[in-house]
């Protein structure tokens, strides 16, 4: 399985509508990251875009799976398969015998 860099410009003006289906996109992020689908998701500090990397067997699997962003009719997404994606892994600190 590959990973790709999905790279989404968002609107520079939220409508009522684009607000009102931010708690479904939220839900439906928090499920693909459970299930392994969508590895990482951030959002710019000035809101117009969004980056995620997304677990996928081809580009028309990750444009399937973004297809289900409550926010896609919102959303101009650019795809990148990466050739590898470092990231530090969340861990407990280590446990002390002492």
């Amino acid at each position: 399985m590959s990973q790709y860099m999905v790279e989404i410009m968002l609107p520079a003006v939220m409508s009522e509508e684009f607000t009102a289906r931010i708690p479904a996109q939220r839900k439906k992020i928090n499920e693909m990251m459970e299930q392994g689908r969508l590895m990482s998701y951030a959002l710019s500090d000035d809101y117009s875009k969004l980056w995620c990397v997304v677990r996928a067997e081809s580009e028309f699997e990750v444009m399937t799976l973004i297809s289900e962003f409550p926010l896609i009719d919102f959303m101009d997404p650019k795809i990148s398969k990466l050739m590898f994606n470092n990231v530090v892994a969340l861990r407990l600190p280590m446990f002390s015998l002492n």
